[in-house]
């Protein structure tokens, strides 16, 4: 799977529900590479297209089941590597890994914020 249909995945998990156009921006790819991207990830199952409630005008990408398991053994697999390296690190190195846990999520706050930047 591609880096850019990981985190298409990964974007639906988190924050639900999007346009074609919305997730071009998101992922930093063109609208109709978005399309054929959304395409293949519906032929393997991964998500769905549905009607908006709101809208029925748009169409809205919809994570499966299969794509949220998907997404979820993949934040798992990563999760036992990181578990896997901090354990080859000394001491130190660990304490420097648990004193930068506030910034981490702090940065992880500002996945969602504006993709213009932060505000001023």
């Amino acid at each position: 799977m591609s880096l850019t249909s990981a985190a298409t995945l990964a974007t639906l998990d988190r924050t639900g529900p999007r346009r074609i156009t919305d997730l071009a921006v998101t992922e930093g790819v063109t609208q109709p590479a978005m399309t054929v991207l959304v395409r293949v990830m519906e032929k393997d199952g991964l998500v769905e297209r549905r009607g908006d409630p709101s809208d029925k005008r748009v169409t809205l990408v919809c994570l499966t089941e299969a794509g949220a398991s998907y997404v979820r053994a993949r934040r798992q697999a990563g999760a036992q590597a990181f578990a896997r390296l901090i354990d080859k690190v000394s001491h130190e190195e660990a304490e420097a890994l648990v004193a930068a846990l506030p910034a981490l999520l702090h940065l992880a706050t500002l996945d969602g914020q504006d993709q213009e930047g932060p505000k001023q």
